[in-house]
């Protein structure tokens, strides 16, 4: 039996960043902290943020150091820098990196230590306050880190992450409009991200009744609309049900948890830089490859909510044809499908399983147990293109 835990307050829908308004009321703050990427500084996309700060008369300050990817060294300057303004909010703006860094900066605002001391796989301090209320306005529709109390940060050959209570948002506001001028690159990433997320959650060993349903519906708007969203994206619909697929596909794998394509991935992203719903894409298919007998069932609907043709097959052959379905999925929205498009070499195998296996908290969700040998088998298979447990 598992709880199922969100935000408090959770504001969908366009014009909801103007909710953002109501919360400085309500917190009677004075001073506040934008966390965000250079990129959506220069093109302006924080000013609506900072006019309704200026309205309240509010002060504010802005770190926008944030990249994909994020070193472990530049959060922890961030939170340095986060202490000397000493902000009564924390507000992140932006993709995956910049809100797991929010998340963080709130909460080491008011405990002692910089950020690797908290780290899952080796750090030894354990959070004793709640930190500064926090923010959390996504521009991507991917992450999910909006309603998750997780942030990852980039280790030298791998990621490692913090995970506690207190990082979950005090507010969460998903405005689709902040997503409508995504580049294509980005909205496939961050959409097969979103898909990972709730195709994971809802294969989890740790799924519910409740965790599945949303991973579902999940599954059906993100598949459905991905296509259009990547080369259509002026289409308003595509990218509204792509924001609202996320978001759902996010509380469901904030409470389910996600397994075997992430553990694979986080290396991915930690020894080769590549971003983080890149490394999810090219994983995607190979690693349900190597685990479709173990969650079957699922599989199957999964092809009915993804309309993957299912009429006169058996159970079998429909849950191999949803592997395959994944595969064009991340063929179809340009993501590359074999890791040699990123410069890996066969012999960067060892050290990409080397690493993986250290995602314990990861691979113990998988509905199949992912061994050294299983792994190096995933790898490889997506190193080359090719499917060993699949027709």
């Amino acid at each position: 039996m598992y709880p199922f835990i969100s935000p408090k307050h959770i504001y969908y829908g366009e014009e909801s960043l103007h909710r953002l308004t109501d919360i400085i009321e309500t917190l009677d703050v004075k001073n506040a902290l934008i966390i965000t990427d250079p990129m959506l500084e220069e093109l302006k996309i924080i000013e609506p943020v900072i006019e309704l700060l200026r309205k309240k008369e509010i002060e504010w300050n802005v770190i926008s150091d944030v990249v994909a990817e994020l070193p472990i060294e530049t959060a922890d300057q961030a939170v340095e820098q986060a202490r000397h303004y000493q902000p009564e909010l924390v507000i992140g703006i932006g993709g995956g990196s910049a809100l797991d860094l929010a998340k963080a900066v709130s909460v080491l605002l008011e405990n002692p230590g910089e950020i690797h001391e908290y780290l899952n796989l080796n750090g030894e301090k354990v959070l004793k306050r709640q930190g500064v209320p926090k923010v959390l306005i996504p521009t991507t529709a991917g992450t999910g880190s909006e309603v998750t109390d997780i942030s990852v940060f980039s280790l030298k050959d791998t990621k490692d992450v913090i995970t506690h209570d207190y990082l979950l948002a005090d507010y969460a506001i998903v405005d689709p409009l902040l997503t409508y001028t995504l580049p294509q690159k980005v909205t496939a990433a961050s959409g097969i991200d979103a898909l990972v997320h709730a195709l994971e959650a809802y294969t989890s060993t740790q799924s519910t009744p409740l965790t599945d349903s949303l991973a579902l519906e999940a599954i059906g708007k993100i598949t459905a609309n991905i296509r259009t969203a990547v080369w259509n994206g002026a289409d308003r619909e595509a990218r509204e049900q792509m924001a609202s697929g996320s978001l759902i596909a996010g509380l469901s794998f904030f409470n389910a948890g996600v397994a075997g394509v992430h553990a694979l991935a986080y290396p991915l992203g930690g020894q080769f830089k590549i971003p983080h719903g890149e490394s999810n894409a090219v994983l995607l298919p190979y690693v349900y490859d190597s685990i479709w007998l173990a969650c079957l069932d699922k599989l199957v609907k999964v092809a009915d909510v993804m309309g993957v043709p299912t009429k006169g097959k058996d159970r079998r052959t429909i849950a191999q044809d949803t592997v395959q379905a994944l595969f064009y999925l991340v063929e179809d929205v340009g993501l590359p499908t074999k890791l040699i498009a990123y410069n890996i070499q066969r012999d960067d195998v060892e050290s990409l399983t080397e690493n993986a296996l250290k995602q314990a908290r990861l691979l113990k969700r998988s509905p199949k147990q992912l061994d050294e040998k299983s792994i190096k088998e995933i790898y490889y298979n997506a190193f080359q293109g090719t499917f060993t447990h699949n027709r």
